[in-house]
């Protein structure tokens, strides 16, 4: 697959990541042209200066892990990371209200989300680990009817979780598709192959450490 590089967002939300590994995948986004790095929110000013005159986006994340934050703190970061410099944001869904179905609060904080920065892409990332099969379908139509621009399948922080997966990422697209939104997997994606299973699934983005092993992996179909 051509350019496959411009799908991925180069990944870098460890606990206890160094400045020696900010500084690491900053390279590699430069060396290997992907469409985005997508790191912690302290981090954003730095990779956004390290990556100016480059068309790569500096992307981060809201509630992250969890979600189950308070509303107007996500709404705060989201705009303290603009201010920052982010290009994008990836806000994670309060899933426990969404188990709840309190679809209201769902998706009130995700607009709320999306109005407070306004023309910057807003993703949303739905945890399907957790989540039923309905509930998907769910989730991935609260995030359509906000105004995001994508639904995202994992933070890579649940316990024993799989991540992206080829099913959950087709249904999401189904619905996605739809309202013009992309489906962003991230999660367990760790190569080449695994990359082109979800393409063609539908996801339009990639979010994964794994970016060098996936384009290098490229040159050889592995």
């Amino acid at each position: 697959m051509k350019n496959i590089n411009k799908y991925v967002e180069h990944t870098l939300l460890k606990q206890d990541a160094t400045k020696e590994d900010l500084d690491r995948v900053l390279y590699e986004a430069k060396k290997y042209n992907f469409l985005g790095v997508c790191i912690m929110p302290p981090h954003v000013k730095y990779a956004k200066e390290y990556l100016k005159g480059t068309d790569i986006k500096v992307v981060t994340v809201l509630g992250f892990p969890l979600g189950t934050t308070y509303m107007q703190i996500k709404v705060a970061e989201a705009i303290l990371a603009v201010k920052d410099g982010a290009d994008e944001v990836d806000m994670v869904l309060n899933v426990s209200a969404l188990k709840n179905k309190d679809y209201q609060a769902v998706g009130g904080e995700i607009l709320s989300v999306v109005q407070s920065v306004k023309n910057t892409p807003v993703k949303v990332i739905i945890e399907t680990d957790l989540l039923t099969k309905d509930e998907i379908r769910i989730a991935t139509q609260l995030v359509c009817k906000t105004g995001a621009k994508f639904v995202k399948t994992s933070t890579g922080f649940v316990k024993n979780g799989v991540g992206a997966k080829v099913e959950d990422v087709k249904l999401m697209y189904e619905i996605a598709s739809k309202y013009n939104v992309g489906v962003k997997a991230s999660g367990g994606i760790k190569t080449y192959q695994d990359a082109v299973k979800l393409i063609e699934a539908g996801a339009t983005r990639l979010g994964t450490s794994s970016g060098v092993a996936i384009v290098e992996g490229a040159n050889f179909g592995i």
